[in-house]
């Protein structure tokens, strides 16, 4: 299994392509935009819902606010904050939900702007399951925020395997990677699969490996300056753990 991450993962990442066609014409930043924007959607949807909103008005506050800042001005005036994807969307989301009441029109929702589809059942089942959690919105959005990261770099590593034809060995592996409790020991493993001890070990080496390189890209890919992920990995964690 490679576990070499590719040459270009520091270069220029889609939130830094936004960022920097912000006040110059684009075709590949509203793309970029956009994807960031489908990537994470749903830890605001859980903001907004934590802030006491209802599911289907908090669908349509989050379509609304995707279309708004989907539209390529309204980025000529971030601030200093930009630095940070996860932070622009909460500072920008707190801003559209303190002024949106009064600016709400009848018009339907999504307009004749660009949108973010989501599914809105599937979004009210992802936040029951986060709902008996006590917290304030804004560690919702956080611990939401986190576990997106996680869950696209496994998606991510489960289509490497996929590609490769190797579906049974990353289903056979992958409980390995969140820790070994609960897992097959690797003597119970190498007798499943025919190979030796050692190998299994190899094996789950190199998937973490993978795996972690694959949450440092999906990282990457929101910030403006790669010599912040240390940092940021660091505020997954605390995610996670709080």
């Amino acid at each position: 299994m490679e576990t070499t991450p590719p040459a270009n993962r520091f270069a220029t990442t889609r939130w830094s392509m936004v960022l920097g066609a912000a006040n110059q014409d684009s075709k590949q930043a509203p793309k970029a935009l956009a994807e960031l924007c489908d990537a994470y959607w749903f830890p605001l949807y859980a903001f907004v819902r934590r802030q006491g909103w209802s599911a289907q008005d908090a669908e349509d506050l989050t379509q609304d606010f995707f279309a708004r800042i989907l539209e390529k001005q309204t980025l000529a005036n971030v601030g200093p904050e930009k630095g940070r994807f996860r932070t622009f969307l909460l500072v920008s989301l707190k801003r559209f939900l303190t002024n949106e009441h009064e600016r709400r029109t009848a018009t339907k929702r999504g307009g004749g702007r660009k949108s973010v589809s989501f599914d809105q059942a599937d979004a009210e089942d992802r936040y029951a399951l986060a709902s008996s959690e006590s917290s304030s919105p804004e560690h919702a959005f956080e611990r939401r925020w986190a576990l997106a990261v996680l869950e696209r770099a496994l998606k991510s590593l489960s289509d490497e395997f996929a590609s490769r034809g190797k579906e049974k060995l990353f289903s056979q592996l992958k409980s390995y990677l969140a820790s070994d409790q609960g897992a097959p020991t690797y003597a119970q493993m190498a007798e499943q699969m025919g190979i030796t001890e050692a190998a299994v070990k190899v094996a789950v080496h190199r998937l973490r490996g993978r795996y972690r390189a694959l949450v440092e890209d999906e990282i990457l890919s929101t910030l403006e300056d790669p010599n912040q992920l240390p940092q940021e990995i660091d505020y997954l964690m605390q995610a996670l753990s709080k």
